[in-house]
């Protein structure tokens, strides 16, 4: 099992109750790939880099999980179609 990272970027057009469905729905996505989530980091609100669908901020939210090579992939193929999320991206984590 590797260590990985999911980052995701969320609209702030949604409350907070949304907020939170998109969270848990990203980790029963991990968990159906065959992950296992470690953690959840929330960082709030924060302002983007640069302007991304006329949005200059986003809710900022990190899941560590640990899974095998193929489940990044798996994941991907479905965060990228959600709505709420503008942003995404998984990393593997290095082996300490």
């Amino acid at each position: 099992m590797n260590k990985y990272e999911l980052a995701l970027v969320v609209t702030t057009k949604i409350d907070d109750d949304a907020r939170a469905a998109v969270v848990d729905k990203a980790k029963s996505i991990i968990e159906k790939a065959g992950g296992t989530v470690t953690n959840v980091d929330d960082w709030g609100k924060k302002r983007l880099a640069y302007e991304i669908q006329k949005m200059k901020e986003g809710y900022y939210y990190f899941i560590q999980f640990d899974g095998n090579a193929e489940c990044p992939a798996k994941i991907e193929a479905k965060v990228r179609i959600m709505e709420s999320v503008i942003r995404y991206l998984c990393v593997r984590q290095d082996a300490e």
